[in-house]
């Protein structure tokens, strides 16, 4: 119950906190009715209104923020923009996926989970990408996880399942022929026999010379890079090669499955490798040039990675590079009357919170003030110093790579070890006993033989909620954020997506359009009508 009552507190001080702040400048009021030449569409997939308080609580309180006393970037569009609540509902149930979510934002039409561009029958609908491309404006997408993930696939494929990756991929390609895509995934675009092909394929040669796998996920040949480049698209697979490029169709692809998560960026970034930042400064640069104007979404995509995890120090790091690139969009488009930028996420992830407890309560002081002539200010609880903040930003690896150099070469790693790997990766100690803990398993009481997910028969021992970590051994790093609450004053409420509504921030011509509590097929209409 207060787990509950702590979400809904969250959810009403942040929804009353940022429209506080949603007044207009005369000169956006005077054009309100100027012609939407470009939309900007922003996800944070998985940030509900919790997410967005702790980046905000980290800019302005963390005692050694790196923001230094300035706004964050959603703060800039917020203060200038309108702040309001979009409800992510499934059509036929009450918590949502990524990619019925997309859909609903891409289309403006409901939707069910799972599918990627259809309708509540299972029918292709227009998306507002495919609707810009048919007014003759460029089109782009972005995303720090693959191209083809649930988010970008729903802007431009049309597909039964999200699963269907090679399918999405080849729409993308041979269909709708986004003019700018960068992200991860280059997987899907390799032919099964790409290694055999490499040492007389040029598009391969520059794969490797980028130190990048010929690893392919698809089950057929089908080379859908040499296809692109017929269609005029130029390919890149670096940091280097994507500045090189300043006009034209542009297809970037930097890793073979995902882009490197927020934390290694931070602490052991790839030097290959572009952030969101750069990709967006590039798409931007490139879509710029069409008179016509343009579609671009851009997504942090790895916030609900973190949020799966229950891994607050990686949380922090990911709405930190989220907030870099809205940096560079809010640049571009400070000074400009004619771009609307929308501001959103597609669902919650985690039931995240920062909550008081009655671990480690704090010593009593003394206050100058007259009600304490007589008495020191003792609180009955922890209500969470505000080191912490600054504590989460030091966490140095992802949960995922403290497990992967843990367990070294075994499937499960040993509780010394993982103890150890935490303790020199975070600023968060566990015991041994801890650890231990983290490492319990127990038999799968929800075992399904033949399911991608539950087939486990064996699954990380998790004492409450366990039927909201669906994600087999990935239980054991939500056990991990579990371990390390207490001393971070986090709470998480499951492993899976929450109903919460999510904020959106519209900033631009066009933005009172998007007052209100509305749907997220609602929204979606809304940003479609906008053009």
């Amino acid at each position: 119950m207060l787990k509950n009552t702590f979400a809904y507190f969250l959810v009403y001080f942040c929804f009353v906190s940022l429209t506080s702040c949603s007044s207009q400048p005369e000169t956006l009021s005077k054009n309100q009715h100027t012609q939407v030449k470009n939309i900007i569409l922003i996800i944070g997939d998985g940030m509900g209104p919790q997410q967005l308080g702790l980046l905000e609580a980290y800019a302005r309180r963390a005692p050694n923020s790196i923001y230094q006393g300035k706004s964050t970037a959603i703060s800039h569009f917020a203060l200038d923009g309108n702040t309001s609540f979009s409800l992510p509902d499934a059509h036929e149930a009450l918590v949502i996926d990524s990619a019925c979510s997309a859909t609903q934002l891409a289309t403006g039409l409901a939707s069910r989970n799972e599918m990627i561009g259809l309708d509540i029958h299972g029918n292709s609908t227009q998306t507002v990408l495919q609707f810009a491309k048919t007014l003759g404006k460029s089109t782009g997408l972005i995303s720090d996880t693959r191209i083809t993930h649930a988010t970008p696939a729903a802007f431009a494929s049309h597909q039964a399942s999200r699963s269907m990756e090679n399918e999405i991929a080849a729409q993308m390609i041979k269909e709708n022929q986004v003019d700018v895509m960068l992200s991860g995934g280059l997987s899907y675009f390799l032919p099964g026999n790409a290694l055999e092909q490499s040492s007389t394929d040029n598009i391969l040669k520059k794969i490797q010379e980028s130190h990048l796998a010929l690893t392919s996920k698809r089950n057929d040949n089908q080379h859908l890079l040499a296809q692109a480049q017929t269609q005029q698209y130029q390919l890149a697979f670096n940091r280097e090669q994507l500045n090189q490029i300043t006009q034209g169709r542009l297809i970037g692809l930097f890793a073979s499955n995902a882009m490197q998560d927020g934390t290694r960026q931070f602490w052991q970034p790839n030097p290959n490798e572009p952030n969101l930042k750069e990709m967006t400064v590039k798409a931007l640069e490139l879509l710029e040039k069409n008179p016509r104007g343009f579609f671009l979404m851009i997504e942090g995509g790895q916030i609900d990675w973190a949020g799966h995890n229950n891994d607050a120090g990686r949380l922090l790091h990911e709405l930190l590079r989220f907030d870099d690139a809205i940096q560079s969009v809010y640049e571009w488009a400070e000074n400009r009357k004619d771009t609307l930028v929308i501001i959103t996420a597609d669902h919650e992830t985690g039931g995240f919170g920062f909550s008081y407890s009655g671990n480690n309560i704090p010593a009593p002081l003394s206050l100058e003030g007259k009600h304490f002539k007589d008495q020191t200010y003792a609180a009955n609880f922890n209500f969470g110093d505000l080191s912490v903040l600054d504590r989460l930003y030091q966490q140095r690896k992802s949960f995922v790579d403290i497990w992967q150099e843990a367990r070294s070469s075994e499937t499960i790693p040993k509780a010394d070890q993982l103890m150890a790997t935490i303790n020199r990766n975070s600023a968060f100690k566990i015991t041994l006993q801890e650890a231990q803990q983290i490492l319990l398993r127990e038999k799968n009481q929800y075992h399904v033989e033949t399911h991608k997910y539950l087939k486990a028969k064996e699954v990380p021992k998790i004492n409450d909620f366990k039927e909201f970590y669906v994600y087999g051994d990935e239980g054991h790093l939500a056990l991990m954020g579990r371990a390390l609450s207490k001393h971070q004053n986090t709470v998480w409420s499951t492993g899976t997506h929450t109903h919460t509504p999510v904020p959106v921030i519209s900033w631009g011509p066009a933005q009172s359009r998007f007052k209100g509590i509305q749907t997220h097929a609602e929204l979606g209409a809304k940003i479609r009508e906008a053009f």
